[in-house]
């Protein structure tokens, strides 16, 4: 039983033609990833979606980055299990080839505190968190703040048919004792910078807050060291964090973060390099990485 308050309100509405253009955008990347494997043409998808072959591109393109063409290549399992490639770390490659400045989305635009141990038991008890919701090339987000910063991002998980009362409802299990307050007003500059690559910048980095245990705490901050369009292992985080053996106990800790996208979890695959899990749904999982590889092929 929740024991927060929560002041109703009504949230910022998506424009009807945002909301529709993700619509399609998740549709379209729905029927990529189950048809991949027979390289479904442009024209083929357009169909499908019901829209000229011109605007299907161009929508596509304008929301991820890069053409349904090369998002098919991007998120299929053979290119998953290219980015863990070898038997070598991919983290500890990373470090080694010096993939540890502008390439991390830690030092483009993050920066971050722990709150205590004793915080995190208390359950968010004597804290306000300020919450909204805000059109992103995901999907429509939920932003959750402090004053010292961002605390949650969560997605509207269509594909299980969430609401937005739902995925509040989700959050708000992690830090029940909160007081929450619907103020997109707070949570819309958060929104801006962490959803538009052109504002990312070490001079004004987003300020995270995360609320978790020890181990989570080590886990997230590893996931912020993963270079933007590569991925790692549960195994590859257990190493680095010195506990080899504890590679479920991080499959668990990469579960339960809550700020999505900006703590990166989705560049978290399995040992084989399949896609494993995705707390906000394996399509969105896809258009991450498949938005992060159009970032990079937009800086060659």
């Amino acid at each position: 039983m929740l024991h927060a308050h929560i002041d109703t309100g009504t949230a910022t509405p998506l424009t009807a033609d945002r909301s529709r253009d993700y619509d399609l955008i998740r549709r379209a990347i729905a029927f990529l990833s189950e048809t991949w494997a027979e390289q479904p043409s442009l024209e083929r998808l357009a169909q499908h979606l019901q829209l000229s072959p011109a605007h299907c591109q161009k929508l596509f393109k304008r929301w991820c980055g890069l053409s349904p063409k090369e998002f098919v290549q991007a998120i299929t399992v053979d290119h998953a299990r290219g980015l863990l490639g070898g038997s070598a770390s991919v983290l500890d490659t990373a470090y080694e080839v010096g993939l540890s400045g502008a390439g991390r989305l830690h030092d483009l635009f993050v920066s971050h505190e722990a709150m205590t141990p004793g915080d995190y038991k208390r359950r968010g008890e004597g804290l306000e968190m300020a919450y909204g919701f805000h059109a992103s090339p995901f999907g429509e987000a939920l932003l959750i703040a402090t004053d010292r910063g961002v605390a949650g991002l969560a997605f509207v998980n269509e594909d299980k048919g969430q609401t937005r009362e739902d995925a509040l409802a989700d959050m708000m299990q992690r830090w029940p004792k909160a007081r929450y307050v619907e103020q997109p007003e707070k949570t819309a500059p958060h929104a801006k910078v962490i959803f538009n690559a052109s504002k990312w910048s070490g001079d004004q980095p987003v300020r995270l807050v995360m609320i978790g245990t020890d181990f989570d705490v080590r886990v997230w901050e590893t996931l912020l060291k993963i270079p933007l369009g590569r991925a790692v292992s549960y195994t590859d985080i257990a190493r680095h964090i010195g506990a080899p053996s504890a590679s479920r106990a991080v499959g668990s800790a990469v579960g339960r973060n809550p700020i999505s996208f900006v703590v990166p979890c989705h560049r978290v695959l399995r040992g084989d390099g399949s896609l494993g899990g995705y707390h906000w749904g394996l399509t969105r999982k896809r258009a991450l990485i498949g938005w992060e590889t159009g970032r990079l092929a937009g800086r060659g």
